[in-house]
């Protein structure tokens, strides 16, 4: 599987299940909104979440390349399984074309040696 390092830092916020959405919400390299009957969670760049607001800060993003075919099987457990075997954990998104895989900022380094180990290519800066 190939892999690419996304540029800038990211958060994943918590707002009230009726909460709008936010124009923040849409800033940064990667941006993900998904509403349920309990949360509203908003993946967006670091820089652009108000700091009132509930949310994990600082991760990187790894980019699966793609696209990838629906009939594809074991796309994140090829990558997860790696990753929790050396300790880091994640937090994926996916999307219609691929999969993106958020890793705390501290963890990066170890998740591309650990992915690259496992036999990925990984590309981009660390």
């Amino acid at each position: 599987m190939r892999l690419a390092v996304v540029e800038g830092e990211l958060g994943v916020a918590r707002l009230e299940a009726d909460a709008p959405v936010p124009a923040w919400a849409w800033q940064g390299a990667l941006s993900s909104v998904t509403r349920t009957g309990q949360e509203l969670s908003v993946v967006c760049g670091l820089d652009a979440i108000p700091s009132d607001v509930q949310a994990e800060r600082g991760f990187r993003c790894l980019r699966v390349e793609g696209p990838l075919d629906f009939s594809l099987t074991g796309v994140l457990a090829s990558i997860a399984g790696p990753l929790a075997e050396a300790q880091v954990s994640l937090f994926a998104v996916s999307t219609y074309d691929t999969d993106y895989i958020l890793v705390a900022g501290r963890s990066l380094g170890r998740a591309v040696d650990c992915l690259r180990a496992a036999g990925h290519e990984v590309s981009g800066g660390i």
